[in-house]
């Protein structure tokens, strides 16, 4: 079945078809590392590791790359401040951040580029727009003349005048005009720096993703995806100046934009002090719950950030897992997982991730009535296309919060309970039963013995 996309650039949905039938590049801009991600962070990560998933589906050859940027004035700072190199701070915040995505079953990107690394390739562009007339050297900077490219604001849908009055551009007198942006900036002695036509310096923020998408791409790339907050200016940017250093081609055929996330239906910000780390928020819950409430709206549209939501989240995995559980004797060839048509077709219209849910949560009653290796299957291949139920039912039931609890103390006491039962010491086994539900571990008894399970917050 075709795949339809919302393309911020025509403000419509569209069927997709990459440049090239064999070969889909995808760019995606990664986190700029100077300390732990937020939560909202990790919102496009997790749906365009859906988007990757699918499109992986559909053709041969998927090349998918995510950036790290590893030099910033906020870096800068952070390793001014501590008296380290930037490339400490880069490379701490860096691998956490991969072992948070990691945690949250996001596969890594085919190429993941940083910044530091492409020096030469940012500094050959900067040199095309300037030999193309796109750009200017002035004190030690080289600006992109705004003016040289008539179609600037078409992305955002606002004149040039309006975009500039809107941000939070810096007046400086070496500009031409106040919406020409860096593409190069002069270092002092303390800051980082790279010789340059233009002296000793550092490229400017947008520059840095125009030309590692085009080293790892190409001139012309199927899709570029990012928060809405990149819009503009970034991507706006990364537009003009990418057009006008490949001679008026098309940078990206596709724009896609993920929504923002509220907190109890107010903006996250750092002045509201509401900003959740990912890092943090991992300690105490389940990453698969956090995936799970990320997917949970219309990758496009706002989504709201509680902790009765993530309970929610929790509780329908526990149903979830309380299906595979029962099922656990059924076998079933996990390399061979059918993807279930109705989660196919709802993820190819335009990626939606909220009916794709609704739809496994069928599979997920089918499976409990039907009592069937197929029924289990299904659920199983739905679910991986979505990134959940890929972990063993009884480590999901056996873990607490974002750790796993200390299983051989659990199983001691439940046999100390077995033996006071057969007892008949029913004052103990309660005793008993009250210091599990004190270390946050559920029981029930049935048929099959007794189970234990982590209440989840």
């Amino acid at each position: 079945m075709p795949i339809s996309l919302y393309n911020s650039l025509t403000r419509r949905t569209e069927s997709f078809a990459p440049l090239d039938s064999g070969r889909v590049t995808m760019y995606v801009c990664g986190p700029t590392v100077y300390n732990y991600v937020h939560i909202g962070n990790a919102r496009g990560p997790v749906v365009f590791d859906v988007l990757a998933k699918l499109l992986r589906r559909h053709y041969p050859d998927v090349v998918y790359a995510r950036n790290i940027t590893d030099v910033d004035d906020k870096i800068n700072g952070a390793a001014l401040e501590q008296g380290v190199g930037i490339e400490a701070i880069a490379g701490k915040f860096t691998a956490a951040y991969r072992e948070d995505m990691a945690r949250l079953g996001i596969a890594p990107p085919d190429v993941e580029p940083c910044a530091t690394a492409h020096i030469g390739p940012i500094i050959a562009m900067i040199g095309r727009l300037i030999a193309g007339g796109h750009a200017y050297a002035a004190e030690g900077h080289v600006l992109f003349d705004v003016g040289s490219f008539p179609a600037y604001g078409q992305l955002s849908g606002r004149d040039t005048e309006e975009l500039i009055a809107g941000a939070r551009v810096e007046v400086a007198p070496y500009k031409k005009s106040p919406g020409d942006f860096v593409l190069w900036k002069p270092s002092t002695p303390e800051l980082p720096g790279w010789d340059s036509p233009w002296g000793r310096g550092r490229p400017g923020w947008h520059i840095e993703c125009s030309a590692m998408a085009e080293k790892h791409l190409g001139e012309t790339i199927d899709i570029h995806a990012g928060g809405n907050d990149l819009l503009f200016p970034h991507h706006e940017n990364e537009i003009a100046q990418s057009t006008c250093a490949h001679g008026g081609k098309v940078f990206a055929r596709w724009w896609l934009h993920n929504g923002m996330l509220t907190f109890d239906g107010r903006k996250m910000s750092k002045s509201l002090g509401n900003v959740l780390q990912l890092h943090e928020m991992l300690k105490h819950h389940p990453a698969e719950a956090l995936r799970l409430r990320l997917m949970s709206g219309h990758y496009r549209q706002p989504l709201d950030w509680s902790d009765a939501a993530i309970a929610q989240s929790v509780s329908t995995l526990n149903g979830w897992y309380r299906v595979l559980r029962d099922l656990a004797d059924l076998a079933v060839d996990t390399a061979q997982l059918p993807v279930p048509e109705a989660i196919e077709a709802a993820l190819c219209d335009d990626l939606n991730t909220p009916q794709a849910l609704a739809e496994l949560a069928v599979l997920a009653d089918a499976a409990r009535v039907q009592g069937t290796p197929e029924a289990k299957a299904a659920l199983l291949g739905g679910g991986a296309l979505l990134g959940l139920l890929q972990q063993d039912p009884e480590a999901w039931f056996k873990q607490a919060g974002g750790a796993a609890i200390d299983a051989a103390q659990v199983e001691a006491l439940l046999e100390e309970r077995h033996t006071a039962r057969a007892a008949r010491d029913f004052a103990r086994a309660d005793a008993i039963r009250a210091e599990l539900a004190a270390m946050g571990v559920a029981i029930e008894d049935g048929p099959q013995g007794t189970r234990w399970s982590v209440a989840k917050a």
